[in-house]
């Protein structure tokens, strides 16, 4: 028999914005596909209508294109086994409910929510399963000519699947081995409801891994109370020899404490959820995201891919390929993952160190000109090369070194006292008339003939420079002085150095 190909899927539902766990298990599923020469389906599981809301579809193919995870088929990307979108399968669905009708795997039940709380009342931690069933009005204790009236009056019913008691379900994950749980703690799950002819989230999602040829579900560990109730699926339809295998994901969370990673953690501690900043179009509520906030998609990408899985070594920058290629699903964790959003600036700082400063000037730019500056590129350009290793976030550059492109107008109270002596002026003065003499203003004449005039006069160093830097800057930061001198140009530097003298005297 040959091998099968690789086939695995992402499968939202539209009631919201997309949680970070989840663009970590699209992410996921994304680099097993690629590393196995595999497809990537994008499903929308919008069986719940009472949950969708608008726009949300939209935003989490937005998210995906940002973030450069490609899907090959599915819901606006085409393909041989759609439609992709579970609200426009409903009829393939209903005649699957009906062959687990005929073979005896579910029935059809009639209890009424008000029934089914008085049950609950009577019957403490009460489930419907074997030792409930036959005390409830169903097509296991009502004659088939009844069942037949009540669906004819059009009486509203559920199909429930029928699980066998006390069956060991394995469910065989590649990341946690051999998972055993017994039949008897299952309930009778509902898989069809004749309100809105819609099945629930374990039929559709059997039926739709079985007809698109899913073979490998890889998904987060919240679902793993479900998988054996997905395999006794499989079996009841006699697909055993088609069903995929599993893989359920470390929990993402809280950073500090326990518990899952929610969006309360993220506005308590200032940082997004969100791959996209998301308007609740219910409550108007506006939610950061990873974009808005600054981050570079790969930063993101390379920052998720580490939480819950290693890749052996003790790289920690990976590219898109390099994590193709390094990718294995043994290698994840069992145990949940800590979200760590400092490690996340962390790599958006060493990706911003990595990238070409020609590609951050293109997203500096628009900063600059929104501070009413006109500034050439070339200059931006250098301005970068300088300063990016000194943050995390491109539009922190502008605070970091804005000085460059406007002249300070006052002075920090603190380094005017400790850094502008009784000689300050005196020698500024000087200073500004030696460099107004020279013809070559590059960084290294600057410097050179600076230091020499310095060594001649018997000045300090320090004195000199400190007292140069305020002049420049307006406060005691910023890099060598010679760069900023000579990116801001000879005209600019002295118009500078002669305001300071003028007024701090």
């Amino acid at each position: 028999m040959s091998e099968r190909k690789v086939r695995v899927r992402f499968a939202p539902s539209p009631t919201g914005a997309l949680h970070i766990g989840g663009v970590r298990t699209a992410l996921y599923n994304y680099l097993f596909a690629r590393q196995h020469g595999g497809d990537l389906i994008f499903r929308i599981e919008d069986t719940d209508s009472n949950r969708f809301v608008p726009g949300a579809e939209e935003y989490i193919l937005e998210s995906f294109k940002w973030l450069g995870i490609k899907f090959d088929e599915g819901v606006s990307f085409g393909g041989n086994y759609g439609p992709y979108r579970q609200s426009e399968r409903r009829e393939i669905y209903k005649k699957y409910v009906q062959v687990l009708l005929d073979n005896g795997s579910a029935y059809i039940a009639f209890d009424t929510p008000e029934e089914l709380n008085a049950k609950r009342e009577e019957i403490k931690n009460f489930q419907y399963d074997a030792s409930t069933r036959m005390q409830m009005r169903n097509s296991l204790t009502l004659d088939q000519e009844e069942v037949k009236q009540l669906i004819a009056d059009g009486k509203q019913y559920v199909v429930r699947f029928k699980i066998e008691p006390n069956i060991d379900v394995h469910v065989n994950d590649i990341i946690r081995g051999d998972v055993v749980i017994n039949s008897s703690i299952l309930d009778d799950k509902v898989l069809f409801k004749s309100a809105d002819e819609l099945p629930t989230y374990h039929l559709a999602n059997i039926v739709d891994d079985h007809l698109m040829e899913v073979s490998h579900v890889i998904r987060g560990e919240e679902w793993l109370p479900s998988a054996p109730l997905h395999v006794l699926l499989y079996r009841a339809f006699g697909w055993e020899d088609s069903m995929p295998r599993f893989a359920h994901l470390p929990l993402l969370l809280k950073p500090e404490g326990n518990g899952k990673l929610s969006k309360r953690d993220g506005d308590r501690l200032g940082f997004p959820v969100f791959p996209l900043e998301w308007h609740d179009p219910k409550t108007g509520e506006v939610s950061s995201g990873y974009r808005e906030s600054g981050y570079l998609p790969e930063a993101v990408i390379n920052f998720l891919a580490l939480l819950g899985w290693n890749p052996g070594t003790e790289q920690e920058i990976l590219s898109m390929d390099e994590l193709v290629k390094l990718f294995n699903l043994e290698h994840c964790s069992k145990s949940g993952a800590r979200f760590d959003y400092e490690k996340a600036k962390w790599f958006n700082h060493e990706y911003i160190l990595s990238k070409d400063n020609e590609e951050i000037a293109d997203m500096f730019m628009p900063i600059v000109k929104e501070h009413g500056v006109e500034a050439s590129r070339e200059m931006v350009v250098k301005v970068i090369g300088m300063m990016k290793d000194r943050v995390s976030f491109i539009k922190d550059l502008w605070d970091t070194c804005k000085f460059f492109f406007v002249a300070p107008t006052e002075y920090d109270e603190k380094t005017r006292k400790k850094r502008w002596k009784e000689d300050s002026a005196k020698c500024m003065a000087e200073l500004a008339d030696l460099l107004e003499g020279l013809e070559d203003f590059s960084l290294e004449h600057q410097e050179e003939v600076v230091m020499k005039w310095i060594e001649e006069k018997g000045y300090g160093t320090g004195n000199i420079m400190n007292a140069f830097r305020l002049a420049l800057v307006g406060e005691g930061k910023g890099p060598h002085m010679f760069d900023i001198s000579s990116v801001l140009g000879k005209e600019e530097t002295l118009s500078r150095m002669r305001r300071a003298i003028a007024v701090l005297k």
